[in-house]
């Protein structure tokens, strides 16, 4: 499957009148969209499922609402300008790091995985196990197929080495490491193509070593 042509031309309208008036005179063309958007979720929860534990996971559990969180925001847009979802055990709210799908119009769309928003605990994890071990996180996330899959890591990084850590010279990039994440991401022209899915599938499997490498760090080894 493969995203609709019909959800980007809204996206794009939506950018250009992003008002509450707008969307309800176009609320019938949302709904179409968003069933076909749901559709692939549908599909793509049962391709993950072929190397994920997806067990109990239904559309609710990954996908995202359109309506935005204005309370604590400068930006009062009411609405979002993509279509989001994302995939892993126990849906979105587990706490397991994810695969997110990400569509908006113009290339913008992308297939992410990483800490993005790691809680301190995690960090201290995180950091922990790179000291320990950050030979088989480089074996993963500089392996030739990754690095050209999703290039190099993007997130915030400290000036120096935390205190208390003396790695070698190939860790202490990790180790200053605020965030670690990496996407892809697809032109319009890919994403509309028949067989999105199919190389969204292979994208993810390369992702998924690195995934597990987080999961198995933040959470109970026995789990995965």
């Amino acid at each position: 499957m493969s995203i609709s042509p019909g959800l980007l031309t809204f996206l794009s309208d939506l950018k250009a009148n992003n008002s509450r008036e707008w969307f309800a005179a176009n609320k019938g063309v949302y709904d179409l969209e968003k069933g076909k958007f749901d559709e692939l979720i549908d599909s793509l929860i049962v391709a993950y499922s072929e190397f994920e534990n997806m067990d109990g996971v239904e559309r609710k559990h990954c996908s995202y609402r359109i309506y935005r969180d204005v309370r604590f925001s400068k930006n009062k847009d009411p609405y979002k300008t993509w279509f989001s979802a994302s995939f892993s055990e126990g849906g979105r709210r587990s706490g397991f790091m994810d695969y997110y799908l990400h569509i908006e119009p113009g290339g913008k769309s992308f297939l992410g995985g990483g800490m993005y928003n790691p809680t301190p605990e995690q960090m201290a994890k995180y950091r922990q196990e790179v000291d320990y071990n950050g030979a088989a996180l480089r074996k993963i996330v500089e392996s030739s197929i990754f690095v050209k899959t999703f290039g190099a890591a993007e997130g915030e990084m400290l000036q120096k080495v935390p205190k208390g850590f003396d790695p070698s010279p190939e860790d202490a990039p990790y180790l200053r490491r605020k965030q670690l994440f990496y996407w892809k991401h697809y032109t319009d022209k890919e994403i509309v193509h028949p067989n999105f899915s199919e190389q969204l599938m292979a994208d993810s499997k390369v992702m998924k070593p690195f995934l597990i490498f987080l999961n198995t760090t933040f959470f109970d080894k026995e789990t995965f």
